[in-house]
């Protein structure tokens, strides 16, 4: 975002946050930020023949069918792998035809771990109200519920948002990326819109810039500046690294400001450009291959 910056025109914390702002000024301007829908988001509608997801990691399978399914080879030549010597499970070598795994089974082939299914990767642009979780015993609404016809495997959440968050949150099994992807030394880039109750004052950014105490531990925020310059200091925008509990809203809470409402708008260099409250949309083979390149 082009602002002033309250500190000096030097600083590298302020950060470019250019996304959040109309580039043609008017006397109000408004960030280019979609407004929260009251209303509960529309169920997506998939073509029939896609199951609804249903999947049982405890279900066995046969060895050269899941190599086969993890995309290296064809299940003939999975058998011949597999009498070969060149497949491991859990860590052993498996050379009997017919032996059967599940999906929690450590399959290997060169080193490398393959998944039994086809990996997939989701974007969804997360609604208020939705909780981050499988399933819910209390039957509150959870993200699942709006990508459950997306496709028959079965991902999970990379990362979450809490319930009053709205915003981008990826799907996958992809267990290596999603490792990858929400270990702190990575540094993956995530860019909040903040709604703040108050405005926020220059003394304060300054203590954010800096670094503020929390009950675990010293946080940093990589840049935070206003987002509509000095014309409204109560929206704010930050971008953090840091995949710690409620860490955006904890930051301002120590600070003595309640956050009236926050989205994340960038996560890892996706972003939500031509993707609705609710929706969601596969990534494109460029986008995987990005984040694969993450080290």
């Amino acid at each position: 975002m082009k602002t002033s910056n309250p500190l000096n025109k030097n600083s590298k914390k302020q950060g470019d946050f250019s996304k959040f702002i109309n580039k043609n000024k008017k006397r109000n301007p408004k960030p280019i930020i979609e407004k929260p829908e009251i209303s509960r988001p529309k169920k997506i509608h998939k073509p029939h023949h896609i199951k609804k997801m249903n999947f049982d990691e405890s279900a066995l399978v046969r060895l050269n069918k899941f190599v086969a399914n993890a995309g290296i080879c064809s299940r003939r030549e999975a058998d011949n792998l597999i009498q070969s010597g060149k497949i491991k499970v859990n860590g052993k070598i498996v050379s009997e035809l017919g032996t059967k795994v599940s999906f929690k089974d450590k399959v290997e082939y060169n080193k490398k771990v393959l998944f039994g299914e086809t990996l997939k990767y989701i974007l969804l642009n997360k609604p208020k109200g939705y909780i981050t979780t499988m399933n819910d015993p209390q039957e509150r609404r959870t993200v699942v519920s709006l990508i459950e016809n997306a496709c028959q495997e079965r991902i999970y959440p990379v990362g979450r948002l809490d319930q009053n968050t709205s915003g981008l949150l990826l799907f996958t099994n992809d267990g290596e990326l999603t490792k990858k992807l929400t270990h702190p030394k990575h540094l993956v880039k995530k860019i909040y819109h903040v709604f703040l109750d108050k405005d926020l004052t220059k003394n304060d950014m300054i203590k954010i810039i800096d670094g503020i105490e929390l009950e675990d531990g010293n946080i940093k925020v990589d840049a935070i500046s206003y987002v509509e310059s000095e014309i409204d200091k109560k929206q704010v925008g930050i971008e953090i690294h840091s995949g710690r509990n409620r860490i955006v809203r904890r930051i301002f809470e120590t600070l003595d400001y309640r956050i009236e409402k926050l989205d994340r708008v960038t996560f890892a260099n996706l972003t939500k450009k031509n993707l609705s409250r609710g929706k969601w949309r596969f990534l494109t083979e460029k986008e995987i291959s990005f984040l694969k390149m993450i080290k």
